[in-house]
């Protein structure tokens, strides 16, 4: 199990946060331009989940390259995370 955890802008990332992603980061912070933002990090199948103010920005896809979730966009993110099948209690029924 691997624990999430929060910082604010500018601060360095956490120390679980995985060193591919340092430098998109700084570029997402600047992109930004919220300084009084915090990040959260949590982890969905092995894989960190960073939050800018509750919106998803970044990701690591199957490979291990950083995905970048522009704010407000259709998430580009279906390939890089595992799909949710909506019907997979039928089994229930």
């Amino acid at each position: 199990m691997q624990l999430g955890a929060r910082w604010t802008v500018g601060a360095p990332p956490h120390r679980s946060v995985p060193a591919v992603l340092h430098e998109v980061i700084v570029e997402v912070e600047a992109e930004a331009g919220r300084p009084n933002a915090s990040w959260t990090l949590t982890w969905l199948e092995g894989r960190p989940r960073l939050s800018l103010e509750g919106e998803l920005r970044l990701t690591l896809d199957g490979s291990g390259d950083p995905v970048h979730v522009a704010p407000g966009s259709a998430s580009p993110l279906a390939h890089a995370l595992p799909t949710i099948d909506e019907d997979d209690d039928d089994w229930l029924g």
